[in-house]
């Protein structure tokens, strides 16, 4: 298999935010030009303006037109800001949502022309970004528009777990409706094909969460295991993929059943993600499976209380960088290896015999 330096193309996200410090932070570490070449599309002017806030004086950018010109063994920029440019640290303002939009914009048409080959985002602030060429819910619902492709999966990588959601940024009080067997299935298909295409896990065990307390416990608190998820997961069984549930969150959770599957699908946002934050807050990654190109971002916002202090964490921000170039190699690994397939053999599935399992995973059980 050919090995190429991976181009990391990084947006700068808010710049009145935490998102320069824990990009110059991370690449202040002189190890990342062995994984790979970054160039940050922002602003040369911005970027004096927060080292000098943060008093980092060992570090600069190697300032570039364009992505073919990044040196390697440097960390590149390139300028996509006019010099007008003002930063206004913790403060959310409308030139703070143009200037993430800019840069998001180049690196986006970048990526998909193939001059950068990852893209990780720096985070924005989902209300001043709002105008005529952006109206998403934030990056994720963009990337999607921008790639042109039916389904996407909001996909959170830490290092106990790895778990997926089948509604994301929407009210509570609509995801009952919007949970649908076929929804669900475009869900499972989509973890399905990232772990082994993305993560390079042969056969991923995927365990699905209920939507109720006690996973319903038998339609007395709800009927969408019965009528909605069961069926999913034996569609998905017929299928060949190893899917299991629904288990009531707390006690998955609580008794570490999460540690036993390869991924998880929650059922709505915080229902996945207050766990995995709890778990993963300061080196999990969120990663936008199902796009025809690989991108990351940490999973913190923009943090304007306590921006420009010198407070922020980049760990988060690092590995998404890491995480980023890890599966651009698995791809192209899974490429590799799937040049000449053997032709495909159907195989029932059956979920009690399924690597010997312990009834509880297969249950759904303990209830805590």
């Amino acid at each position: 298999m050919e090995t190429k330096n991976i181009l990391a193309g990084i947006s700068h996200g808010d710049i009145n935010g935490i998102g320069y410090e824990v990009i110059i932070k991370a690449l202040s570490d002189p190890m990342i030009n062995d994984i790979c070449t970054p160039v940050v599309y922002g602003s040369p002017k911005v970027a004096a303006y927060h080292r000098k806030a943060l008093n980092i004086t060992n570090f600069s950018f190697n300032n570039i037109r364009s992505a073919d010109e990044a040196n390697p063994r440097k960390s590149n920029m390139i300028n996509c800001l006019d010099d007008n440019s003002r930063v206004e640290l913790g403060k959310s303002t409308s030139h703070g949502g143009e200037a993430a939009l800019i840069s998001l914009e180049r690196a986006v048409t970048d990526i998909r022309s193939g001059k950068i080959d990852v893209l990780v985002t720096a985070p924005i602030d989902k209300h001043n970004v709002q105008s005529d060429k952006f109206q998403f819910k934030g990056h994720t619902e963009y990337l999607k528009s921008k790639a042109g492709v039916e389904e996407v999966l909001m996909f959170m990588i830490g290092e106990s777990m790895r778990i997926g959601f089948v509604t994301g940024h929407v009210p509570l009080s609509k995801v009952s409706e919007m949970i649908t067997i076929e929804v669900i299935m475009r869900k499972i298909r989509l973890m399905h094909n990232s772990l082994i295409t993305d993560f390079a896990i042969r056969k991923p065990k995927i365990a699905l969460l209920g939507l109720n307390p006690h996973a319903g416990d038998n339609s007395l608190l709800g009927p969408e295991e019965a009528e909605i998820i069961n069926p999913s997961i034996q569609q998905a069984q017929k299928e060949g993929i190893l899917a299991f549930g629904p288990f009531p969150a707390d006690g998955f959770f609580g008794a570490g059943l999460f540690t036993r599957f390869d991924g998880i699908l929650s059922m709505y946002h915080d229902q996945g993600l207050s766990p995995f934050k709890a778990l993963s807050f300061d080196t999990g990654v969120n990663f936008t499976a199902g796009l025809p190109f690989v991108r990351t971002s940490p999973v913190h916002g923009t943090a304007f209380a306590i921006a420009g202090k010198g407070e922020a964490s980049e760990s988060s921000f690092r590995q998404a960088v890491y995480l980023a170039c890890d599966i651009f190699r698995n791809r192209q690994m899974y490429a590799e290896i799937s040049k000449n397939p053997l032709k495909h053999q159907d195989i029932e599935i059956h979920s009690d015999r399924i690597d010997e399992l312990p009834p509880e995973i297969l249950n759904g059980e303990p209830q805590l």
